[in-house]
């Protein structure tokens, strides 16, 4: 199989995963997270991080089943927001994965790249309460460095002796798809050796969830939380929102080789649009999903009808689920009916910039147990949907490709491809 753009004076530089680590709220390690999702355990519930008796939406994915102590002292933990410390966690829990330790490698050779799109929004709303109430006096000295977007790569830099790149990206929900691709581009282009990328958020504060209330975006199915959130189907109505964490580590194919890692997938390809239509909907046919789709696949020299699976970005809000099939149908053409499309979101919750990244993890994860997983709340397609949503049971299947959708808000578009690693001959 093919791989990269071809240069005719050297070979392309192939990019591999070699570690994955999560902070969900399905789950805080591989294990529980996987088997959560190929059995369909949604982690939706009744939010309990604040009063919720004054808004019409009153449910989310929390992460629970998460203990600072593992990973931090008491006082990172009392000063680290819970957007930090997930992405603190998920950071190690990657590493570790992957046993790489950054501090013994070249310094210009290694980097991390992560990504949110509301990370420091905690901090910098209590900080505003207090100076409300007290004054500048009230301020900590890490107000500033807990409200900074930045501070959770520098951080993790500090934390693993990470000193040859240090980036944040944002680009609305698909932040982490897109920091894993500029994370492999590096690689690719001989700027680093490995990076670790992917992405945080958490969103469920109490004067954001009030504004993303009157966005209408949100499922208003508050009654039987795991049941709410249905991709595609035809009483779709909005999204859970989540939060968490997750990252992973990417490695060029001949370190991971020398070094005899542990190979899950590699990295074939990743393309990003803008469609520039609106500031919340998606262009009605799928025109910036579809090209992100091109992008990508150009990248990889692949044929579209080698692509099994796509794990769609599945919002369960109308305009998101017509114009996602529509896009896939546009690309793919007669190979689209052909094709495995599941919306996990229903499990994890809308980890906003942290999905990409997420998902990219269940791709891969997809991709070395042969299993796909459902679109969990599937009864009936809704109008325009007609494409195999693998609904509500979890399927066995030879993966040679998978693919990540995502889209965020602005029409801001990220496509991932990867591929079951083949060693070479």
């Amino acid at each position: 199989m093919a791989r990269g753009v071809v240069n005719e004076e050297y070979p392309p530089r192939r990019v591999v995963i070699t570690g994955m680590g999560v902070i969900a709220p399905n789950g805080c390690d591989l294990g529980t997270f996987w088997r959560s999702l190929r059995q369909g355990t949604s982690a939706a519930c009744r939010i309990g991080r604040f009063d919720v008796s004054k808004v019409p939406h009153k449910i989310a994915a929390e992460v629970r089943d998460f203990h600072p102590a593992r990973y931090f002292d008491a006082k990172k933990a009392r000063r680290y927001e819970h957007a930090l410390q997930y992405e603190f966690a998920a950071a190690q829990l990657a590493v570790q994965d992957a046993r790489v330790q950054f501090d013994q490698m070249d310094a210009d050779r290694v980097g991390i790249i992560d990504a949110t799109t509301v990370g420091g929004m905690e901090s910098t709303l209590k900080a505003h309460a207090a100076f409300l109430e007290k004054g500048y006096r009230a301020m900590s000295p890490f107000t500033f460095l807990n409200a900074y977007s930045g501070s959770g790569c520098g951080e993790v830099a500090v934390e693993l002796g990470i000193k040859g790149h240090a980036i944040t990206y944002s680009s609305g929900s698909a932040s982490g798809n897109d920091a894993i691709g500029l994370a492999a581009e590096m690689i690719r282009r001989d700027d680093a050796d490995v990076m670790l990328a992917g992405g945080a958020e958490a969103p469920l504060v109490e004067a954001f969830w009030s504004g993303f209330c009157v966005t209408r975006v949100m499922t208003k199915r508050n009654e039987d939380p795991p049941r709410a959130m249905r991709p595609f189907d035809h009483e779709h109505d909005g999204f859970v929102m989540g939060e968490g964490a997750a990252f992973v580590v990417l490695e060029e194919l001949a370190h991971a080789l020398e070094r005899q890692a542990r190979i899950y997938v590699e990295v074939l390809g990743h393309g990003r649009s803008c469609e520039a239509y609106h500031s919340l909907l998606p262009h009605p046919e799928g025109l910036g999903v579809c090209r992100a789709m091109q992008k990508a696949m150009r990248q990889t020299r692949l044929h579209p009808s080698e692509v099994d699976y796509i794990n769609a970005h599945g919002t369960a809000t109308e305009s998101n689920d017509l114009a996602e099939t529509l896009a896939i149908k546009r690309f793919f053409g007669t190979h689209a009916p052909r094709l495995a499309v599941s919306a996990t979101k229903p499990v994890t919750g809308h980890l906003l910039g942290a999905a990409g990244a997420l998902e990219t993890v269940i791709c891969a994860l997809a991709l070395h147990h042969s299993e796909v997983p459902p679109t969990i709340n599937f009864t009936q397609a809704a109008e325009g949907c007609d494409l195999d949503y693998v609904p509500n049971q979890a399927r066995r299947y030879p993966l040679r490709v998978a693919m990540n959708l995502n889209s965020g808000f602005g029409g801001k578009n990220s496509c991932m491809i990867l591929g079951r690693y083949t060693p070479p001959a």
